[in-house]
């Protein structure tokens, strides 16, 4: 979504809509995929049934979950216990398929974390089980300061850098790219049909697996590399552009 589809105000473009309409209409299905809870995605796209949410540990498939993937409670407890003593300031989001628990935030770090997660609650009432991310906010830069030590401390889980201020943490089969094959796989699609945008590095696996990979003006190196195309920016709207050009 950020740095891919949505413009520089965070908002889908208005030239969206009428694709989605169009693509609909050729039996064409756009699935938003990010590192958003379901959720989120539910209320930012009311018109679409497929999404790869919480980067790829939840999956749905005609307004239904299809696909969760639980972490192990070890490495969940060890991370959370360390955290308040690692060597940067965070916060984490403990994410459950249909809802996400933090604790009690500074004003503007919960506005951050509400741009991502509609469906809220405070960490210790219980109702964020099973665990299937733990979504790391980094006052730092999250690639340079959390990303090595959340793999040394919990290498049994799979981390991605998501943004320039968050870590994602999820069980090791938990990707957006195996989520596009379960989804593709559900819709009797080949992947060779299947098309995917990304711009960071919790893309990548996505863009790896899609039967033509986007990469966008404004993306991460690495993503650029395994693209078979790039585009322009987000704030230009390519994202939007490209899809026209495919349905034109």
């Amino acid at each position: 979504m950020d740095g891919t589809l949505l413009d520089g105000d965070g908002r889908v473009p208005d030239a969206f809509w009428p694709l989605l309409e169009t693509a609909r209409s050729r039996g064409i299905t756009l699935a938003p995929a990010s590192g958003r809870q379901l959720a989120t995605l539910q209320q930012m796209f009311p018109d679409c049934e497929d999404f790869i949410a919480e980067n790829g540990a939840v999956v749905a498939r005609g307004g239904e979950v299809v696909s969760t993937t639980a972490l192990p409670e070890a490495p969940v407890q060890r991370l959370l216990s360390a955290l308040p003593s690692a060597p940067f300031a965070a916060n984490a989001v403990v994410c459950a398929p249909s809802v996400a628990a933090t604790a009690a935030l500074p004003p503007a770090m919960d506005a951050e974390v509400d741009k991502y997660y509609a469906s809220r609650t405070l960490l210790g009432d219980g109702s964020a089980s099973p665990t299937i991310k733990i979504a790391l906010y980094v006052e730092s830069d999250a690639e340079r300061d959390a990303y090595p030590w959340v793999r040394e401390l919990v290498p049994e889980l799979r981390a991605v850098v998501s943004g320039k201020h968050w870590v994602d943490l999820m069980h090791p089969d938990a990707d957006k790219g195996l989520a596009l094959a379960q989804l593709a796989e559900a819709m009797g699609v080949a992947m060779s049909e299947t098309a995917a945008f990304g711009d960071y590095l919790n893309d990548l696996g996505m863009l790896r697996a899609a039967g033509h990979a986007v990469a966008m003006g404004n993306a991460h190196e690495d993503v650029k590399a395994v693209a078979d195309e790039v585009v322009g920016t987000n704030t230009d709207g390519a994202a939007v552009a490209r899809l026209a050009k495919w349905l034109s």
